[in-house]
């Protein structure tokens, strides 16, 4: 049956309300916009105690059977008023109605003083077709940017829940956008959030500038510095970009005196590739020059790994001598001694074993270097690895042979260049009034 409303403040100087009155018919609803007016000559742009408030609306309501409306329009203050004091009809009278104001001017503030738990009512009681989470401030500052600018990760976690983009380049009023400001200013829970979110972690300012350069930058947080590195770096950063100077993150490390990053940003691919080739004078320099001996190269591996892959026992015997991890393992659980084995290195395999090695190790697959050796048929390495320790598993060879072999060979590029390591193949391969809703005042 239709029903016939009239929301009226009793502030009417303070509000105005559109439409006043109208006609709901069965199973639809009604949109009523509530504006407040600045009084005049006030010191605040915001009213008291926002965003909750403390005037009063008194909501009447009568049934109206036969009302009906020509068009959409009819419904707009178009309601009789003495249908609402005529005291044969039963009318409906609510004072209780409780207002809530939003909007971009409420919600700037509140995120500029941290208010968490006013955000969060705002947002979830705004219309999702305002889109309130990407509102802008007076100079065109996002809320991310405002909450990030407080280095509040518990702040801008709460934002993102709502729906902002946290990958746009820059916001009207800055060069930055979120995932350069978090890395500018080293905050390094804002900025593991916002690349959850999917920001871009190779999105450039509007000097080329990414936020891997940003991070090391200047000579300040050094503990932080490196955490938000390697955040980048495992989030797919190209420490090869160059900024529009021509520089890249290494570069500016450098410049800045950022030792301790070194290694991540290019000495660990440099030791791993000298490794690789099997070039021992250049592995002791890069030691002299802060390479981290147990560094990683951009597929997880440490120079151990590379030297095992390729049988440099040189190279092994002088990383073992200056104290490498023998049992260092990659992503997938692989030590040197299992890539040794899987490219059939006996040399390098029996110097492993005499440095005494883990015999026993297991991928991530729960697979030995052993079971490897026999799924190959590699009687000589077998051999050695039994005579060092090893000892057999229940897992037969024959039944296993088609999950072993050949599976990090396309691990085995190139290093400096920007590849993803290849998977290792198989097996362990690799209607009515809702009293305690609040209306939303713009």
């Amino acid at each position: 049956m239709p029903v016939a409303f009239r929301l009226q403040p009793m502030n009417k100087a303070r509000y105005t309300v559109i439409p006043q009155s109208g006609i709901i018919l069965p199973l639809t609803t009604q949109t009523i916009q509530i504006t407040y007016i600045l009084p005049p000559n006030s010191n605040s742009n915001l009213p008291h105690r926002y965003p909750h408030c403390e005037d009063s609306f008194v909501l009447q309501s009568v049934v109206a059977p036969g009302a009906s409306m020509k068009n959409a329009s009819a419904a707009h203050d178009s309601v009789p008023s003495e249908w609402f004091t005529n005291k044969k009809k039963q009318v409906y009278s609510d004072s209780g109605i409780k207002v809530m104001f939003v909007g971009s001017l409420i919600l700037t503030q509140l995120v500029n003083r941290g208010y968490m738990d006013e955000i969060r009512e705002v947002l979830e009681k705004s219309d999702s077709s305002w889109k309130s989470a990407d509102s802008m401030d007076s100079d065109g500052n996002s809320l991310l940017h405002l909450a990030i600018n407080q280095g509040r990760p518990d702040l801008v976690q709460l934002l993102l829940e709502f729906g902002p983009d946290a990958s746009p380049e820059r916001s009207e009023s800055s060069a930055w956008g979120p995932i350069h400001l978090a890395a500018g200013n080293g905050h390094v829970e804002v900025l593991r959030h916002l690349l959850l979110k999917g920001a871009n972690v190779n999105a450039p300012t509007k000097d080329g500038t990414t936020a891997l350069h940003l991070a090391v930058e200047e000579r300040r947080r050094i503990t932080r510095d490196e955490q938000m590195v390697k955040l980048l770096l495992h989030k797919g950063a190209n420490k090869d970009v160059r900024n529009k100077a021509g520089k890249t993150a290494y570069d500016l490390a450098a410049e800045n005196g950022h030792t301790k990053l070194f290694d991540v940003l290019r000495l660990g691919d440099n030791l791993c590739a000298a490794a690789r080739k099997g070039e021992v004078r250049m592995i002791l320099r890069l030691l002299e020059n802060g390479a981290f001996i147990n560094g990683r190269d951009q597929n997880g591996w440490t120079a151990l790994h590379r030297a095992a892959f390729k049988g440099r026992a040189d190279v092994a015997r002088a990383l073992i001598e200056k104290g490498i991890d023998v049992n260092a393992k990659d992503v997938d659980g692989y030590t040197a001694l299992h890539c040794a084995v899987e490219s059939g290195q006996a040399d390098l395999i029996e110097l492993l074993v005499k440095k005494g090695v883990d015999l026993e190790a297991r991928t991530n697959k729960g697979v030995t270097a052993l079971q490897i050796a026999e799924s190959l048929q590699y009687s000589g390495i077998i051999r050695i690895l039994t005579n060092g320790g090893a000892t057999k598993d229940n897992v037969s060879s024959e039944k296993n042979s088609g999950f072993f072999g050949k599976g990090i060979v396309g691990r085995e590029m190139d290093i400096g260049t920007v590849k993803k390591k290849a998977a290792r193949n198989g097996g362990v391969r690799r209607g009515s009034l809702d009293r305690s809703a609040f209306l939303a005042v713009a």
